[in-house]
């Protein structure tokens, strides 16, 4: 394999990053695209290969990231909806339960929550943005952009 990244190498290690924001059009354009550009060219130069692994990594960890925020707000989205609509499900042990909390609702903790893990999804949001395009403009340079929170699946 030679040595030298060519433009060309640049210019698909490039492409492949960028690739990423087709799931916005897409579904799961953001693994297919990549992956399709990465596997065709990953054989022939390693700048490639390793640009496309680090580009497949981070949609993978940002996806169970955003996974994990979604499995979180399950619960408090049904607990807040049956205390806002005044369903009776929980309520019927209520006079057996005492936490103290008198000035504090169970909805101004979920608001808090929701809060916190709404903060969370839109940073994650923020990151993946930047982040791809600081490693499509890496790629563009010529060097390899290590993401953030990335786990390494493909190695």
């Amino acid at each position: 394999m030679d040595t030298s990244i060519s433009k060309h190498q640049k210019n698909v290690s490039s492409v492949i990053h960028l690739s990423t924001f087709s799931k916005y059009f897409i579904p799961f354009g953001n693994f297919i695209i990549p992956l399709i550009i990465w596997t065709s060219n990953k054989d022939k130069w390693s700048y490639i290969d390793e640009n496309g692994k680090q580009a497949i990594n981070f949609q993978i960890s940002i996806l169970l990231y955003s996974i994990f925020i979604g499995v979180l707000m399950i619960p408090l989205v049904l607990f807040t909806a049956w205390e806002f609509i005044g369903l009776d499900i929980l309520k019927h042990n209520a006079h057996q339960v005492n936490f103290n909390f008198s000035d504090i609702s169970l909805f101004g903790w979920n608001a808090g929550i929701f809060g916190v893990l709404g903060v969370l999804g839109v940073a994650l949001f923020v990151v993946d943005i930047f982040c791809t395009i600081i490693a499509t403009i890496k790629a563009y340079d010529g060097e390899v952009y290590q993401y953030p929170f990335s786990i390494k699946f493909i190695k």
